[in-house]
């Protein structure tokens, strides 16, 4: 018999109700996000496909495609939640740079050439974060 299967399963407690859970999702909705912080954003996920836009022209060769409006929902989404779970009202950059690694990792598409270099997602997103102006 396998030994993971003879182990007692831990005895598993719910720690929310549902309706609790759909409330903070209304709640999170609710966080403000300033227009400067959706241009940030906007400017972050622009960058991916543009980067000479953005004085990242290094960049070009390493990206084969950027992320996709799907990334800008989502990043503005995890930056409320981020917000959330820090209990403030409003998004900050802050917020933003928290969640981008999670949000863009998989929706940056990295070049031939990038792979032998061994360049990652995550020094592109770096290049980004430290490049692209803070409001």
């Amino acid at each position: 018999m396998h030994r993971a299967l003879d182990r007692k399963i831990a005895d598993i407690r719910p720690v929310l109700q549902p309706e609790a859970l759909l409330r903070a999702r209304e709640v999170v909705s609710e966080i403000y996000l300033d227009t400067k912080i959706e241009q940030y954003i906007l400017d972050l996920v622009f960058s991916t496909r543009q980067p000479a836009n953005f004085h990242l022209t290094e960049l070009e060769n390493y990206i084969s495609h950027g992320a996709s409006p799907r990334a800008t929902i989502n990043l503005a989404l995890a930056a409320k939640a981020a917000a959330f779970m820090d209990r403030r009202g409003y998004v900050t950059p802050d917020d933003v740079k928290s969640v981008i690694y999670e949000v863009m990792r998989h929706r940056i598409g990295l070049s031939y050439e990038a792979e032998a270099e061994q360049i990652t997602t995550e020094d592109i997103i770096d290049r980004l974060v430290a490049q692209v102006e803070v409001p």
